[in-house]
């Protein structure tokens, strides 16, 4: 079978013969050597066939030699294909270059939008903005992600609760609410203080309200500490208790930590490597040499390129190679309790609420098993255990 893929590279022409002889011919040709293929018989004495490109000049000594009148008929392969293209180099550069520059223009930054900010939110906002290098002019596939926008920026001002990002063809997005400042306090309702957990009560700091209990009582979860009645039998009214009632609390903890720990930190050096990415396969346009690094953390972004309004499957990679150290930590017995013991403390302080203070730390139990020492401790812990509970008709 003729391999016309490497027909059309090579180039091949059609040719026409009438009259008599055109079987004669094609044999002529077959004897020196000229391959003929695509054979078609339109009459008895018309046919039309298909020579290569190099054949044509040892064709023209056969056909002189023939009784047959013949034309070329028909150009295809890809030297016809350079020879028109050069004929209309003008007008297939300019059209490349119309298409370069609307890929370009299609991936610039042209503006910002930003809304439902005051203005002076908005003036911190362009400032932030810049300082992530989002400004107009800029091209779209070099920032982050719109996730990696609205996390910074939710990070760095403190007056918005949350801000939107999308893009809208070359439009960046910013869609703001700001938090409110508070409204005056609606008035509390008649309430109890009751308590939301057993405790010991340590103090007592009552602003409205009749407290039930002492220092040094022992109360149980939801039993009433500061009613919300009071006034002498028959005049009584309901008020709102407030006020803070401490307790003594009481938690417990267990930690196991190993004696040897290896994990990896970061030195601070990175190389990036930069790609034209499109499915699995990826260009590497910057950045080819293999960073020396023994261990490293690898990130990864990509943006698509945007032609007009479309995202186009051709992407734009940029992967950070950041190089980490390993590091091995290792305790004696006693470094290892004590390490676990502020753990601990640690753990215990964040569930606590602020204002809560430990006041007391005792070992339950310690053991060392298999390379790990596993350290269970009791906490005596001072809090507000008051909640308040809706005095309701009956009370």
């Amino acid at each position: 079978m003729k391999n016309e893929w490497v027909d059309t590279l090579a180039g091949s022409v059609r040719v026409k013969a009438e009259g008599k002889g055109i079987e004669r011919l094609i044999n002529a040709c077959v004897r020196q050597g000229i391959a003929v293929w695509n054979v078609k018989n339109h009459s008895r004495e018309t046919a039309t066939f298909f020579i290569k490109l190099s054949d044509v000049k040892r064709f023209r000594h056969i056909a002189r030699q023939s009784e047959c009148k013949l034309s070329f008929v028909g150009r295809r392969g890809l030297p016809f294909f350079w020879r028109r293209a050069r004929r209309n180099s003008g007008f297939g550069l300019g059209l490349l270059l119309f298409a370069a520059i609307v890929f370009l223009l299609s991936n610039v930054v042209w503006s910002i939008d930003i809304e439902g900010a005051s203005p002076e939110t908005e003036h911190q906002i362009v400032r932030e903005l810049k300082r992530m290098g989002v400004e107009r002019g800029v091209f779209q596939f070099l920032l982050d992600d719109p996730e990696t926008l609205q996390r910074k920026l939710t990070e760095r001002i403190h007056d918005i609760t949350w801000v939107g990002v999308e893009w809208e063809g070359t439009s960046l997005h910013f869609r703001v609410v700001e938090k409110e400042i508070p409204e005056p306090k609606e008035p509390i309702p008649p309430r109890h203080l009751v308590a939301k957990k057993e405790a010991v009560i340590a103090d007592l700091f009552v602003e409205e309200g009749q407290p039930l209990v002492s220092v040094n009582d022992y109360v149980q979860k939801g039993q009433l500490l500061v009613s919300g009645v009071i006034g002498a039998e028959g005049r009584t009214k309901f008020v709102p208790a407030t006020g803070k009632v401490l307790g003594e609390t009481w938690y417990k903890s267990t930690v196991v930590l190993p004696l040897e720990t290896t994990f990896h930190v970061l030195t601070g050096a990175f190389a990036e490597r930069h790609y034209i990415a499109m499915g699995r396969f990826s260009l590497p346009i910057w950045g080819w040499e293999k960073p020396a690094f023994a261990h490293t953390v690898i990130e990864t972004k990509k943006r698509p390129f945007r032609f007009w309004k479309w995202d186009l499957p051709v992407y734009y990679e940029r992967v950070t190679i950041r190089e980490a150290e390993e590091v091995k930590r290792s305790y004696t017995w006693e470094e290892a309790f004590a390490e676990a013991k502020k753990i601990a403390r640690r753990e215990l302080r964040a569930k606590l609420p602020e204002e809560a203070v430990i006041r007391g730390e005792k070992v339950l139990h310690q053991t060392k098993e298999n390379g790990k020492v596993r350290v269970e401790l009791h906490y005596e812990v001072i809090e507000n255990i008051a909640v308040p509970q809706p005095i309701v008709q009956g009370d």
